[in-house]
């Protein structure tokens, strides 16, 4: 089941909850493996090819960790501690969380 804001953002409200920190991960190819940043810098999103993610957050290396997926252009993550959330790609920008994120040249 999904749904669309007023903003036309793509919500999803059915993923599964999130999978024990242990459990393995899967290796993930696809175009949008690499460092994603907000446009001040401040929030960066490396999504690594063994499907695990390390987010920093302004001085805060490895603020968050977890595991990711991606299917088709919708990422879904689930962060180490238990939280879910999930993004959209679209032309090439990541909107995920209220924040929106470019890739790293």
């Amino acid at each position: 089941m999904s749904s669309t804001t007023a903003q036309g953002q793509l919500v999803t409200t059915d993923f599964p909850r999130s999978p024990r920190p242990e459990a393995p991960t899967e290796p993930q190819i696809h175009e949008f493996v690499g460092m994603w940043v907000t446009e001040d810098g401040r929030i960066r999103h490396d999504l690594l090819p063994n499907g695990r993610y390390d987010e920093a957050r302004g001085n805060r290396e490895s603020a968050y960790q977890g595991r990711y997926h991606v299917t088709g252009y919708i990422i879904q993550y689930w962060d180490d501690t238990g939280f879910y959330a999930d993004g959209r790609f679209r032309d090439g920008v990541l909107y995920h969380g209220g924040y929106i994120f470019y890739r790293e040249e």
